[in-house]
């Protein structure tokens, strides 16, 4: 017997459209984020699942409440926030821009006491300003190890991921059912790494999308 996951992220919000760090903080959908909830919804139509799964926050939950809109056989829903979005810790509510321009002048004066940049100014030193922040962004956003003030590292989340993950396959071969998950960017990178087989650096490449699904096949004896 073959059952199936549906694993799908949520929609758009207002914090992913202004490029803020969201982490735990509620931030509902954008009208593109309802229309990408729709997406996903009709995308699903055709399949069936029993069970759901959701988050604890309103952008996981509204998702869900579009796709659940063409499964009546779906008569469980469960809340689960081992697969919530990775904590941001500090940052959580700040802007990617914002960030980039604290840490890079940070940077800037750490590097200007040892006298390794004492001839920038203008133009050059903004410059490099800027690209000392994004590789600090860079390294927050795309590290495997590395935590935010406060916050998740991705080696965190993806240890209460594969929790979760452990719990739902149990449930599964034990119920005989089809599930779906509502689940959130950075929870879905373990998800991924997880049935589609794939190292530390290829799951920190991805990029998931707000309007699409991943399907697996989980096979019970």
């Amino acid at each position: 017997m073959k059952l199936k996951i549906y694993l799908f992220r949520h929609g758009q919000t207002y914090f992913n459209r202004e490029h803020v760090f969201t982490g735990w903080k509620d931030s509902k959908l954008t009208p593109r984020g309802i229309r990408d909830a729709k997406k996903v919804a009709t995308k699903l139509k055709g399949k069936k699942f029993q069970v759901a799964y959701q988050t604890r926050l309103s952008r996981s939950k509204d998702t869900l409440k579009y796709v659940l809109k063409y499964h009546p056989e779906c008569k469980k829903i469960i809340s689960d926030d081992r697969m919530i979005e990775r904590s941001y810790g500090k940052l959580q509510g700040s802007s990617h821009k914002a960030f980039v321009k604290k840490e890079g002048r940070d940077s800037y004066q750490t590097l200007l006491q040892w006298h390794k940049i004492d001839h920038l100014s203008g133009r050059e030193k903004k410059e490099f300003i800027r690209k000392m922040g994004e590789a600090e962004l860079k390294i927050i956003r795309r590290s495997y190890r590395v935590p935010p003030p406060g916050g998740e590292s991705v080696k965190t989340v993806e240890k209460r991921v594969k929790s979760f993950i452990k719990d739902l396959l149990k449930m599964m071969k034990k119920e005989k059912v089809n599930v779906a998950l509502s689940a959130h960017g950075n929870s879905m990178r373990p998800f991924r790494r997880h049935f589609e087989k794939l190292s530390i650096k290829q799951m920190m490449e991805l990029e998931n999308p707000w309007d699409d699904y991943f399907v697996y096949t989980i096979d019970v004896k």
